[in-house]
This record gives C-alpha cells, sequence and structure tokens, in this order.
C-alpha cells in the first residue's frame, strides 16, 4: 500500500466542488427583508469587520501614543486614512497604515496589511467603554521575532480569524511563496453567512427552479430544525479546527466541517467550566438545556444578535410558573425569587446567570459567560465555583455548607464527572475504570464522553480497546472520533475491524480520525478494496492538512508522518518550515538538527543547531545537543 505517495507533503488536487449558487450581498436582501435587515444592521455580525471609510472606527488616532514593554505607537489621521508609526522593542520603525476595522464593542481591534495580502492583527487596541489604548497581552515578553508577535504566524488574520468575521472567505495560501491571495463575499458576517449564497432564492423569487440539493427557497441552510441551527452557530462559536479553506457552505453539517476540542487541560476545568476562551459551543454541549432541545434562537435573536429579553426575563421565558409547552419536562415553578436564589431582589447575586453561568474576561475587556448552565458544585473542591466566584474571601467549604443549609434534600450533590477527570490528570487514578465509566456512560452528554475516551490514552491495552469498541459505532460523532485513538494496542486483526467502518463513517471528522490509525497499519494486512477505503479517507485528511499549511504546526503532522515512513529528507523540509513559520517552536529544533545530521552530516547539524540556538538560546534540549556536538 503506497501510503507515501498520499502523503509525503505532495499535495493532493482540490476535490471538484459541487457547483453552488453564487453570493450576491446583503444589500440585495433589504427590500424584500426590510425587518430583518433593519434589525441586522449595526449588530456585531453586521460590525465584525468593516472597511476604514465605513465610519465604525471608534479609536482615537488623532496624535495619540501608547507604549508597553520598549514599544511605542504613535497613532495619526489624514481624512479617512488611518496610520500607526510602531517602534519594536528591538529600535525598528515601521509604518502601517490601517487596512480595516474589527468589531464595534467592548474593544475594536485594527488589521495591518504587512505584505500585499497579508493581515495582521494589532496587539494594540482600543477599549471602547474606557476609551483608551491598551495592550491585548501585557504580561508577555514578544519581540518581533517570536512566533506570537503581532506579525507572526498565530496573528495572522487570513489564517486563524477572517472566515468567522467574513462571508463566503477563502484564504487561498500559497505555501510555495507563503502568501495569500485571500477573497471573500463580504466583509462582516452578512445574510448569506448563515442562510447561505442567495443568487438560487432570488432565481425563486423570479419563477425559477431550485435545484435538488438546496432547500425550497433556493438555500444551503435549512433553520427549522434546532440542531441543525445549533450546529450553524457553533462553526465560529466554538474552538475547533477547521477541514475546509474557509467558510464551508451553509448547513455543512458541523462535524464534516471541523474537529471539535474536547474538555481538554488548557481549555477547561476539570469539571467542563471555561478556562480560556473556547466560544460557547463546548460549553452548551454539557448542560441539561441543550439536552432537551434548547437551541442559540431560543435565547438570541439572530439578526441583532442581542439576549431576547433583559435580564432575568431571558431565563423566565421557560423557568417560571407559567413553563414553556416546548419544554414539558422543566418544572414549573417560580425560580426569580429569593426563595431559590436566596440573595435580596435585583441585587448581582439574584441574577440567574451569576450562579449558573460565570463569567471569565478574555482580550483585557471582553466578559464571556459559560454556557454549561452549571449548578454551583462548591462541594466538589475543584477550585472554582459560581459562589467563590463572588464571595473571593470565603472558602469553597463555607459555600458547600451553605448550599446545603439552602436545599438540604438536593439531588444535585451526587459524583461529577470533574473529580475523575480531575484525578486522571493529576495522575492519580488507580486505574482507568473511572474513566471507561464515564465513557460508556450514554447518560452523560456527548462531549463528556468523548472527554473521558480522549483521558483514557495513557491507560491504552487491548483490553481497553475491546471494552471502549462500542463507542466507535456511537451515534455522537465527537465520541467515534475520540474512541479511535484506543485501538492503538488492540491486535492488529482487531484494530482493522473495528476501524475499517469507521473509513466510511457518514461523518467526515470520523473519517479523518480513523484514517490517521491506518499510517501504522501494514497495506499488506489489508485487501485491496480495504486499501482503497483508506486511500479515500487520507485523501480526506491530505486536503484538511493542505488547507493549513500556513499553520506551524500542520508541518509538525507532516514532519511526523515523514518520520513514520522513514523518509528523512521529507522530515528535514516539514520541520524546517515549522521553524521558518516560528522560530520558538522548542520541539521542533531537537528533530531538525538530528534530521540534518543524517541527511547532511554533521557540520550541517552545528549549523542548524547555531540558528536553533540564537532562536531559543536558553533551551536545555538545545544545549545538551551543543555539549553532543561540540568538536
Amino acid at each position: 500500500m503506497k501510503l507515501r505517495g498520499l502523503f509525503l507533503l505532495a499535495l493532493l488536487p482540490g476535490f471538484a466542488a459541487a457547483q453552488t449558487p453564487a453570493y450576491v450581498g446583503s444589500g440585495q436582501c433589504v427590500d424584500c427583508h426590510s425587518e430583518q435587515s433593519a434589525a441586522w444592521e449595526g449588530s456585531h455580525h453586521d460590525l465584525a469587520w468593516t472597511q476604514v471609510e465605513d465610519d465604525h472606527v471608534a479609536a482615537n488616532f488623532d496624535g495619540t501614543e501608547f507604549s508597553h514593554d520598549g514599544m511605542t505607537v504613535e497613532f495619526s489621521q489624514s481624512g479617512d486614512t488611518l496610520q500607526a508609526n510602531v517602534t519594536e522593542k528591538d529600535g525598528m520603525t515601521s509604518a502601517y497604515g490601517v487596512h480595516s476595522v474589527v468589531g464595534i464593542k467592548p474593544l475594536q481591534q485594527y488589521l495591518f496589511e504587512t505584505e500585499p495580502g497579508r493581515l495582521q492583527s494589532f496587539d494594540v487596541v482600543w477599549d471602547t467603554e474606557n476609551r483608551n489604548w491598551y495592550h491585548l497581552y501585557p504580561d508577555q515578553d514578544l519581540p518581533p521575532d517570536d512566533g506570537l508577535h503581532w506579525t507572526g504566524p498565530y496573528k495572522n488574520w487570513n489564517a486563524r480569524c477572517a472566515d468567522c468575521h467574513a462571508t463566503g472567505f477563502e484564504k487561498n495560501y500559497d505555501v510555495q511563496t507563503r502568501q495569500y491571495s485571500s477573497v471573500q463575499a463580504e466583509i462582516g458576517v452578512g445574510c448569506e453567512a448563515c442562510h447561505g449564497p442567495a443568487s438560487a432564492h432570488i432565481g425563486w423569487t423570479q419563477g425559477q427552479s431550485v435545484p435538488a440539493d438546496l432547500n425550497d427557497y433556493g438555500f444551503s441552510m435549512n433553520w427549522g430544525q434546532t440542531e441543525t441551527a445549533i450546529q450553524q452557530c457553533a462553526g465560529c462559536h466554538s474552538r475547533r479546527e477547521a477541514h475546509g479553506d474557509g467558510n464551508p457552505l451553509p448547513g455543512t453539517p458541523y462535524h464534516d466541517a471541523y474537529n471539535l476540542a474536547v474538555l481538554r487541560p488548557g481549555l477547561y476545568h476539570p469539571d467542563g467550566q471555561i478556562l480560556d476562551e473556547v466560544y460557547v459551543y463546548g460549553s452548551f454541549l454539557q448542560s441539561k438545556m441543550y439536552a432537551q432541545g434548547v437551541g442559540c434562537m431560543n435565547c438570541h435573536d439572530p439578526h441583532t444578535a442581542e439576549l431576547r429579553a433583559e435580564g432575568n426575563g431571558v431565563c423566565t421565558q421557560c423557568h417560571s410558573p407559567a413553563g414553556n409547552p416546548d419544554f414539558p419536562t422543566l418544572s414549573a415553578k417560580d425560580y426569580d425569587t429569593p426563595l431559590h436564589n436566596h440573595h435580596p431582589e435585583s441585587s448581582d447575586g439574584a441574577q440567574c446567570v451569576s450562579c449558573h453561568m460565570i463569567e471569565r474576561v478574555y482580550m483585557g475587556v471582553d466578559g464571556r459567560r459559560d454556557h454549561s448552565f452549571r449548578i454551583p458544585r462548591p462541594d466538589l473542591g475543584l477550585g472554582q465555583d459560581a459562589c467563590t466566584d463572588c464571595h473571593q474571601s470565603e472558602y469553597q467549604a463555607w459555600a458547600a455548607e451553605k448550599i446545603e443549609v439552602w436545599f438540604p434534600a438536593s439531588a444535585h450533590r451526587g459524583p461529577h464527572y470533574g473529580t475523575a477527570f480531575q484525578t486522571a490528570l493529576d495522575g492519580r487514578a488507580d486505574g482507568p475504570d473511572d474513566l471507561l465509566g464515564i465513557a460508556m456512560d450514554m447518560e452523560q452528554p456527548g462531549i463528556v464522553r468523548a472527554t473521558a475516551a480522549y483521558l483514557l490514552q495513557p491507560f491504552g491495552s487491548a483490553d481497553i480497546a475491546a471494552r471502549t469498541a462500542a463507542l466507535l459505532t456511537d451515534a455522537d460523532p465527537l465520541v467515534r472520533a475520540n474512541a479511535v485513538a484506543l485501538q492503538r494496542q488492540a491486535l492488529l486483526p482487531d484494530q482493522v475491524e473495528r476501524l475499517e467502518p469507521l473509513l466510511t463513517d457518514p461523518t467526515r471528522n470520523v473519517r479523518i480520525s480513523a484514517a490517521k490509525e491506518f499510517l501504522n497499519i501494514p497495506g499488506r494486512s489489508l485487501s485491496p478494496e480495504q486499501q482503497a477505503r483508506v486511500g479515500r479517507s487520507m485523501g480526506e485528511w491530505q486536503q484538511a492538512l493542505s488547507n493549513r499549511l500556513d499553520f506551524p504546526e500542520t508541518h509538525l503532522v507532516l514532519g511526523g508522518m515523514a518520520l513514520t515512513f522513514r523518509n528523512a529528507p521529507a522530515a528535514e523540509r516539514a520541520f524546517q518550515e515549522v521553524v521558518v513559520l516560528d522560530p520558538q517552536r522548542a520541539e521542533a529544533w531537537p528533530i531538525l538538527v538530528q534530521l540534518a545530521q543524517i541527511n547532511r552530516g554533521t557540520e550541517a547539524a552545528r549549523d542548524v543547531l547555531r540558528q536553533a540556538l540564537d532562536a531559543i538560546p536558553n533551551d536545555p534540549e538545545l544545549l545538551d545537543l551543543k555539549t553532543q556536538l561540540d568538536p
């Protein structure tokens, strides 16, 4: 089986795309949909990305200055032209014209075109509430040659941000020239970003027939089903890895377009509460509200992007004595009362969100709330809870005692998956049984079960592979995708038998997850038909990787593949690209030094090592290599 030809940096040609309707622009929608257009105009979606001349600039560019950690910026304005003279901490000064504007409040960012087609998001931003400049990362030491500097790959707008701030975006990165030729139908999140290209819809209004793969009105997206609607919103409101080159066609199932991050360390706390900026979807999947069919639009107006009511009113649409017939499992009673919340009326503590949706601040001033809608559990002792979030001078034991007095007969103080996750992450688990129990528990949310499967990987064995084989046919594609890796320690015939059906799974993310495991399965153990199926799924993985070749982490994957195939020259090229894109990727340099020695000799290895130490002078592994290679 010639897998080498599939992967070693020789990209497959793009798959022929099915013919889709054309984008026509939000302006075409106004005449017939004036009410919706008026609600959308001026919304956070509308103003997600605007031109300077659109008159939405909030910052003061009139001779203002900002300094931080040896870097100084002088802002100026001449007519509609905005400029920033940036003197970096190395003393170099560059002048940048503001290309375009991101967002409207509580902060506004500005994009600079640092070379033709390449847009970078500047780290000095405008606080629209306090009306001042501030730095997004004040505690980080970011010299200009650091990959995390605003000019580096992680702050590149084309690669990291634009697809959720534009309509019909295509990144168009050229790996040979390292340049972008990005295009979009419309900047900002326009009507067609959510409904799909509208040319066939306009044709429908004129009596033309509608293609069979569109809905009755000529759109690719159907908003009539709650789950479909949630997945459409989740495309941008989630922490995920994209498989495509830009915006998927609206209506594309989420797990065909993305690989959703599970409740991993660094992103979430062990109990699933938000830690890093994870954009809502992963939290919402943990909630009872999601399990009972509540969707985004029950609380949020899709056109204004605002809540449907103020304060507790958005919750009492359902959580009230009247209840809501759409959600019959909810007890109809008065929740907006001190008898329930045990706080004075109209106080901050009496707000539903204070107890059930903790808030974390990102980007310096932007508060985001946890959408898992959980009951506070200070009794778990997992380091954070809504009670001690507010009562910061108190301890979790105090909060737990208060809740036990208020709700003595509560059924909500039983075992929680967060305890097992914390134990596993701390390396204190006696074995895999607790994680296995969570992974196999159909009462747990799918993202929780998928996380348990992810955390089971260190316990991998033939026994674990057998005991989790049923997860490969789970109804939730996130569970299936994360269960695949648990088959690595299975006997080869069992591994092939269990994983082969996933190569034709209805969901692309699952097919890609399965394809990765076949890298280490000898081709001679597969029939010609099986090899063909592996090839097709690996082709999908290859295509996804080819859309992320401007990411340093993609070349780490490609380098690892090349090493798997014992192709040292291809591996060296891949790891070289990693450090070109991000010179501080410490995990790449030692491998690159060793590959240079294998491919080109000791002197070449010493030369690469000198480059590595220039980039990361105090890295212990590189210093150890220096001792080994010094003559």
